[in-house]
């Protein structure tokens, strides 16, 4: 039997569970990052790439997952927090970490207040910060410990 709490995300965006969507909601639900399709395919290894693509593109049209642009040429996908339907959240800046090329969303902080042209409308934006995640910062602290511990 699936887990009722899958199938329960699911219908709540008005997505019917089928075996592949259940997957690919789980393996959303582990990761901690963004991620994109070849992700996805080197995760579930039996799972056919335009399958996927199907699948995220109905996960986005229902608002349970997000694509994201972080500037490598490579769409990555993250599922959408239920906080994001209102505004401030829906909008939120993005993490591109230059070390371990993961990308993070970064819920707690504030997209500027951008002021458009008179009859210009926005309906979308996309802030990429770059820099070192914490875990490829705490990496790099421990090897620089390491080697002052080994010097003479």
């Amino acid at each position: 039997m699936e887990d009722p709490v899958i199938i329960q995300k699911l219908e709540h965006r008005e997505i019917k569970p089928t075996a592949m969507r259940i997957l690919v909601l789980k393996t959303l639900l582990k990761q901690t990052y963004a991620i994109s399709v070849n992700d996805l395919e080197n995760i579930l290894d039996r799972a056919d790439r335009i399958t996927l693509f199907r699948t995220l593109k109905t996960f986005e049209q229902h608002g349970l997952v997000h694509r994201i642009d972080d500037g490598t040429g490579v769409m990555k996908y993250a599922l959408t927090r239920e906080a994001y339907h209102s505004a401030p959240e829906r909008f939120h800046i993005h993490f591109f970490c230059t070390q371990c090329e993961k990308t993070y969303c970064i819920l707690n902080s504030a997209i500027p207040d951008f002021k458009l042209p008179v009859n210009f409308r926005m309906d979308d934006v996309s802030v990429v910060m770059k820099g070192i995640c914490d875990n490829c910062n705490h990496q790099s602290r421990q090897k620089i410990n390491a080697s002052d511990k080994s010097a003479p």
